[in-house]
């Protein structure tokens, strides 16, 4: 039970792993498609 205790510190200590990655990507292709329709939508409409 004891060394059971003492791992979990060293469990902890792993890092966030891929995940900041995947959420960061995730954010950048969002960010980038509304950004496309965003000029898509610009494009198709007549100036003043």
């Amino acid at each position: 039970m004891l060394s059971l205790l003492l791992l979990l510190p060293l469990a902890a200590e792993g890092g966030a792993g891929a995940r900041p990655y995947l959420v960061g990507g995730a954010a950048l292709v969002i960010l980038f498609s509304l950004m496309l329709a965003l000029l898509a939508f610009g494009r198709g409409r007549e100036h003043s």
